[in-house]
C-alpha cells in the first residue's frame, strides 16, 4: 500500500482525513495561490489543488492528495482575509445570504495526476450585525479561512443552513475523495 501525504497546511484537512480512516504525513507545498484573469472558480480549485498535490509528491511510490477551498458570491471568488477589517468586511458581505463553497481535489503519483475534482456546497448565513463581524474578525478564527468564517468553529453560529457536503465546506468533500483514495490503492487503517 502507497503512502499517503496530504498536500495542504490546513489543520482542519489533517482533522477530516484522520477522521475518515487514514494515516499520512504532511507537506506544504510553496504554490502561488493567486486567480487567473478570467479563470472559471471550479477550474481555479482544481488547477490549485492539481498544483499541490504535484509539489508534494516524490519519487518513492507515495500518492499526494492536494486542495483548494474558495467562496463565490455572486460570480466574485471571496479568499482569505489579509486583516481583521477585511475579515469582518467579507462576513458583512455574505451576511443574510447565500454562497457558493467550491473545493477542488487532486491524487498525484510519480509526477502525474492520477485523478482530480471537485465538489460544491450551497451555505446560507444568518444576518450578522457590524458588532458581531468586528468581534468574531477580532477573535482570529476567519483569517486564514475562505470566506472569513469557520463551520467548524465559531462561526457556524452565522451559518442557517448547507445544501451539501458540510466537509466540503470545512475544506475537504470526504465522499469523493475517500473513493478515489481506495482506487488509487489507500485503504483506511481504522
Amino acid at each position: 500500500m502507497a503512502n499517503l501525504i496530504l498536500a495542504s497546511s490546513s489543520p482542519r484537512r489533517s482533522l477530516l482525513l484522520s477522521v475518515a480512516g487514514f494515516e499520512f504525513s504532511v507537506q506544504w507545498p510553496d504554490v502561488d495561490e493567486r486567480v487567473v484573469d478570467g479563470e472559471d472558480p471550479d477550474r481555479m480549485v482544481v488547477r490549485l489543488a492539481r498544483e499541490k498535490a504535484l509539489a508534494a509528491v516524490n519519487e518513492d511510490g507515495s500518492v499526494a492528495l492536494g486542495a483548494d477551498t474558495t467562496v463565490v458570491l455572486d460570480g466574485e471568488i471571496l479568499g482569505k482575509p489579509k486583516s481583521e477589517i477585511e475579515a469582518a468586511d467579507m462576513l458583512l458581505s455574505i451576511a443574510g445570504r447565500t454562497h457558493l463553497v467550491l473545493t477542488g481535489w487532486a491524487l498525484a503519483a510519480e509526477g502525474a495526476i492520477l485523478e482530480d475534482g471537485f465538489d460544491s456546497s450551497l451555505v446560507s448565513m444568518q444576518p450578522v450585525t457590524r458588532d458581531e463581524a468586528d468581534a468574531y474578525a477580532a477573535s482570529g478564527e476567519p483569517l486564514d479561512k475562505a470566506g472569513a468564517y469557520a463551520l467548524q468553529g465559531d462561526g457556524a453560529r452565522f451559518v442557517s443552513g448547507v445544501a451539501g457536503s458540510r466537509s466540503n465546506v470545512i475544506g475537504l468533500p470526504l465522499q469523493p475523495i475517500v473513493a478515489a483514495l481506495r482506487r488509487a490503492a489507500i485503504e483506511p487503517t481504522r
